[in-house]
């Protein structure tokens, strides 16, 4: 009878030792999950994270942050998403396009907003799964007569679009992007500042050496809307500096002042999206509200192959204006969507019944981040019903008549738990804090709806937060959502 070794026992002991080890983590982490019944007591996501999901996690954030470094506006977005769309077998739909399951459509509504569309196994009017999130960002916006001369300067004048602190937009380098479109037809690209070698535009602040009489003014009242000009110029010509600016433009675009009138063109941080941190964890970048949503509901529909439910990821424009104009969410432009696919399908039979029988059928998800927890000021939250980067995507429970039904709720929370997604819930500081997505214009049409997103740092500033475990996990809860 052969005697193992006191060194070989001593391994066979370790590798045992490590075993049990590795058992009794993994029965503490599902029990940690199964026991995190609230805010606070749940735990990191990173903490769950093994080394092959940190990979994915790094590599989606990676793609993330190349995409939305060229999608600044809601016409930079759609123009990104229509080549994404392209390059993953999406076509454009068609009066004609045939409704088989696992066909792939996108349709974009005037420049501005664009739905990818994967057919499923289930007849539409059984219903469908709707992902919905905006991809407009709070900015400035040239007026209609931009240009004039103020102080041996050129600027311009500015008016604001969604919820912006003013003195925030000082001394930041800023980027001009969008279109002029001329009566004879022609659209002219404008996209100046992003690149290296490009000119940037900046509001100008006072020095401290210039600016004690206003230091005893509030925050708000420091900097008034009115007077968000930017710099665009510095040389004087022989008709003032605002003409050689005009003379410039003529001569770049072929543009002409009153082309102006009829342009759409946005100032926005030329800021590159960054890494956060030593160790990377967090994302820096202009516009994740909510063009972080939008992207991740581009990329979980572009993962589906053949669904139950036909996929709709819904992107619009106009959130951060109220879902106004008709690239809005207030527009009619998704019934009309819907009724069109239904015509394909159903030709001659189609009746205004089946468009109503399949959103009183349909599911959505309406995608919004929201603000998490600030190290900073943590009293601006209740904190057992507040959000923490990093720790998983969260159901918005508003209260009010504005939280989804109960059993919607309920539906949500098990497609989550068993596709092992960390949740938490949000609800805002009781008469101090609010906010708003698109979801309420889907409910308006007797679908079921709920809110849900991720939590952020910073938001409708030039550079707000987010964490990339955050940014993956509400990816594959937006792909879990379309599977069940």
């Amino acid at each position: 009878m052969k005697f193992m070794s006191f060194k070989k026992v001593k391994q066979i002991l370790g590798m045992i030792g490590i075993i049990l080890i590795s058992v009794s983590q993994s029965v503490m982490t599902s029990a940690a999950q199964s026991a995190c019944q609230d805010n606070l007591t749940c735990k990191s996501s990173w903490l769950n994270a093994d080394q092959n999901e940190i990979e994915r996690i790094y590599s989606f954030a990676e793609n993330y942050k190349a995409f939305i470094d060229k999608a600044r506006t809601e016409l930079s977005f759609v123009d990104e998403a229509v080549k994404f769309a392209k390059i993953n077998g999406f076509k454009p739909l068609k009066g004609n396009s045939s409704m088989t399951a696992g066909a792939r459509y996108y349709d974009v509504n005037r420049d501005r907003a664009i739905s990818f569309i994967v057919i499923g196994q289930d007849s539409l009017d059984k219903g469908l799964h709707v992902v919905g999130a905006h991809i407009d960002s709070p900015r400035l916006e040239l007026k209609g007569r931009p240009l004039f001369g103020s102080g041996e300067f050129a600027l311009f004048q500015t008016n604001f679009h969604g919820g912006i602190k003013s003195y925030q937009w000082t001394n930041i380098p800023l980027a001009l992007m969008g279109r002029v479109d001329k009566k004879n037809g022609t659209t002219v690209a404008i996209n100046v500042g992003l690149k290296p070698n490009d000119p940037i535009f900046m509001i100008a602040d006072l020095s401290p050496h210039t600016d004690r009489g206003f230091r005893d003014k509030k925050v708000k009242n420091l900097i008034k809307m009115e007077d968000l000009d930017p710099l665009a110029g510095h040389i004087p010509g022989l008709s003032g500096i605002e003409d050689r600016v005009m003379e410039h433009l003529e001569a770049t675009y072929n543009i002409s002042r009153a082309d102006l009138v009829s342009a759409e063109l946005a100032l926005v941080p030329a800021y590159a999206p960054r890494d956060l941190g030593f160790d990377r964890g967090l994302v820096a970048a202009y516009g994740q509200d909510d063009r972080l949503a939008s992207y991740v509901s581009m990329r979980a529909v572009a993962k589906l192959k053949q669904p139950q439910k036909t996929a709709i990821a819904y992107l619009v424009d106009n959130e951060e204006s109220g879902n106004r104009n008709n690239t809005g969410a207030k527009s009619a432009y998704f019934s009309t969507l819907v009724s069109r696919m239904l015509d394909s399908s159903l030709g001659l039979q189609y009746r205004e019944v089946d468009l109503k029988r399949t959103l009183r059928n349909s599911k959505m998800v309406s995608i919004d981040v929201n603000p998490g927890i600030n190290p900073m000021r943590p009293s601006a939250w209740e904190v057992g019903n507040a959000p923490k980067l990093g720790y998983g995507v969260n159901i918005k429970l508003y209260g009010k008549g504005n939280t989804a039904n109960s059993e919607y709720i309920a539906w949500t929370r098990k497609y989550l738990d068993n596709s092992s997604i960390p949740w938490q819930t949000t609800t805002y500081k009781v008469g101090a804090a609010g906010g708003g997505t698109i979801g309420g214009e889907f409910s308006r049409q007797d679908m079921e709806v709920i809110d849900i997103g991720v939590p952020v740092l910073s938001i409708h500033t030039p550079m707000s937060i987010s964490s990339k475990i955050d940014i993956y996990n509400l990816f594959k809860a937006s792909w879990s959502f379309f599977l069940n």
